[in-house]
């Protein structure tokens, strides 16, 4: 063996290397502020290596960036971990950065002849920004393309190139596929290789000057060999454990919704660029330029000079002033930031609605139809259970509710002037429009005219005197009506009711009941002067509703203000439809489709 080794000595040099670097001086001895260059160069590996595995599952087009991501997240054998790996030791690289530099500036290490060296560790620190920017694209979510929409407008604002460079940086007009080929050339490229070439500068300037010592010095030097790297490989340890702990607690790094740049999404930037965000609301309007260029520029200016200004006689009081300034600064806007975010009830609500969809387009990933050749994209929108409340509360809501709501959580400005949706045509539903308690309140004419009409009158002034007989043969009236629509929700229940629903429908067709004087029932009846009720709430009746109330079936010329949404193409055919399968329940449920 020590042959062996003696021989690889002799052609490569490395006992010479390997003990230059384990016996560097270390001025005072061991300390654990030394540390943190350490331990973002341990940082930095773990970023290489794990990037370097995902890499081999990941295909950066806007057709199946998200599609390979889902891959590695919820199929890949320990995706999720190796992602999360990634994605939260990048964010304590952010982190480790600021104590790094904080503890440069503390000890002095920016002072000459170490100008360059203390530079290099600034470039470091945008290039480090840089990757986390960059990667906040990769998985082509909804998160992640409205941040990068936020960085590059912001980008835009810059004086003569802005619009070139935003451009530049998207790849064209919009955000696509160059957007992400870009952005990855960048982040596993151009950027990690940038980042190797600052390092070995950094380091090679670190040992041309040494360590600089802290004062005063209480114990003799020593050799970085063992003490430090003991201390070097405690704190790499407890960075690898906090990571693991923050992976395991969010089972991987969060992914949102495939990016849909026609959907309105609550964009905010991550963690450690909200504090920018917030700047520039205090620079609104042309002023935005102060904000995103103007002062983040005279902030670098000034870490930059750093060097020059700690000649002077209380130079180093100043730079230590600033920096501490700086990041409470920074600090205090970001809190500023959060705050306003949790006193955002708009917001609050846009943040359920993207968690929901989040949750939602990997439910249908893993139904037994998967992701169509399409993409994952063509899975929401198609979908009823998301995009049906969104058309809901865009087209419907200013008159209607939905359990009391716009659909979304939200509460409209509009007051209610139409029926309250939620369980229409259920049994529940018609037992509530039946009863006359409940008729002529909000929840099912609200302020239409229909309130004061002939459905009304008919509830409160006949059913009203209804013999417990009557009120017997109603309830199989309201089973049999409610069996009409044949509802997902109450298929178990219309099965084991048909005997009722069959008897429920005879006296509806039947004279004794008093429906068919107003209402047409699987029969023709020229006398009809309200809606039919053949098919009452299935999804062909509400897809032609819906489509023409006006129509002579429905409400003919009574009908009050409700909008032809089909015949007048305020609705597309599929936006009708998944505005109807919402309303009716029909949707993909696992539990139900196994």
């Amino acid at each position: 063996m020590k042959a062996s080794l003696d021989w690889l000595d002799q052609r490569t040099g490395y006992k010479k290397l390997l003990h230059e670097t384990l016996f560097e001086n270390v001025p005072g001895g061991a300390r654990w502020r030394y540390i943190w260059g350490s331990t973002l160069a341990f940082c930095f590996t773990v970023q290489v290596i794990t990037g370097l595995f995902l890499w081999i599952a990941y295909s950066p087009s806007s057709q199946t960036a998200w599609e390979s991501v889902y891959f590695i997240q919820h199929v890949m054998w320990g995706g999720w971990f190796l992602r999360g790996i990634h994605h939260f030791t990048a964010q304590a690289m952010t982190v480790l950065l600021v104590f790094h530099l904080m503890q440069v500036v503390i000890d002095g290490a920016y002072k000459a002849p170490r100008e360059v060296n203390f530079w290099s560790g600034i470039v470091l620190l945008l290039l480090t920004l840089a990757l986390s920017l960059t990667g906040y694209l990769l998985p082509w979510d909804q998160k992640g393309l409205w941040a990068t929409t936020v960085a590059t407008n912001i980008a835009a604002i810059t004086p003569v190139i802005g619009p070139s460079l935003q451009k530049i940086i998207v790849g064209g007009n919009t955000y696509g596929h160059h957007t992400l080929t870009r952005f990855f050339a960048l982040h596993a490229g151009f950027i990690p290789g940038a980042i190797i070439a600052f390092i070995v500068a950094h380091i090679y300037l670190f040992r041309k000057h040494g360590i600089t010592p802290a004062e005063p010095r209480r114990r003799p030097d020593a050799a970085f060999w063992p003490d430090q790297v003991l201390r070097d490989a405690i704190a790499c340890f407890a960075v690898m454990l906090t990571v693991l702990f923050l992976v395991f607690r969010a089972h991987g790094a969060e992914l949102g919704a495939p990016a849909d740049p026609s959907e309105n999404f609550p964009a905010r930037p991550e963690w450690y660029f909200l504090f920018l965000f917030e700047l520039l609301k205090y620079f609104p309007g042309e002023n935005e330029i102060w904000g995103a260029i103007v002062i983040p520029s005279v902030v670098m200016l000034i870490l930059a000079a750093m060097p020059f200004i700690g000649k002077w006689k209380l130079g180093h009081r100043f730079n230590l002033g600033f920096l501490w300034i700086m990041l409470a600064g920074i600090v205090a806007l970001t809190v500023l930031q959060q705050k306003a975010d949790h006193a955002d009830l708009p917001f609050i609500a846009s943040v359920a609605v993207a968690e929901r969809d989040a949750h939602r387009v990997v439910e249908l990933a893993q139904s037994p139809n998967g992701i169509p050749p399409t993409g994952a994209i063509t899975l929401l929108r198609n979908d009823p259970f998301t995009q049906g409340p969104k058309l809901f509360a865009k087209n419907c809501a200013s008159c209607h509710r939905f359990d009391g709501h716009d659909g979304l959580g939200g509460q409209p400005k509009d007051a209610l002037s139409a029926s309250d949706l939620k369980g229409f045509a259920s049994r529940e539903w018609i037992a509530g429009l039946l009863d006359p308690k409940q008729v002529d309140g909000p929840h099912y004419f609200g302020g239409s005219k229909a309130r004061s009409g002939e459905m009304v009158k008919f509830v409160k002034d006949d059913i009203a005197k209804f013999t417990p007989a009557d009120q017997a043969l109603l309830q199989k009236v309201i089973v049999a009506l409610s069996g009409e629509a044949a509802l997902p929700s109450q298929t178990a229940v219309d099965l084991r009711d048909t005997a009722i629903i069959d008897e429920g429908r005879r006296l509806i067709a039947g004279a004794d009941m008093g429906c068919t004087n107003c209402h047409q029932f699987h029969a023709p009846n020229d006398d009809s002067t309200a809606p039919d009720l053949t098919g009452y709430g299935s999804r062909a009746w509400l897809l032609a509703f819906i489509s023409d109330p006006s129509h002579a079936r429905f409400y003919g010329r009574r009908n009050d203000r409700m909008p032809a949404f089909g015949t007048e193409k305020l609705l597309t055919e599929q936006e009708l439809s998944l505005v109807v399968d919402w309303l009716r329940r029909e949707w993909y449920e696992p539990a139900l489709k196994p």
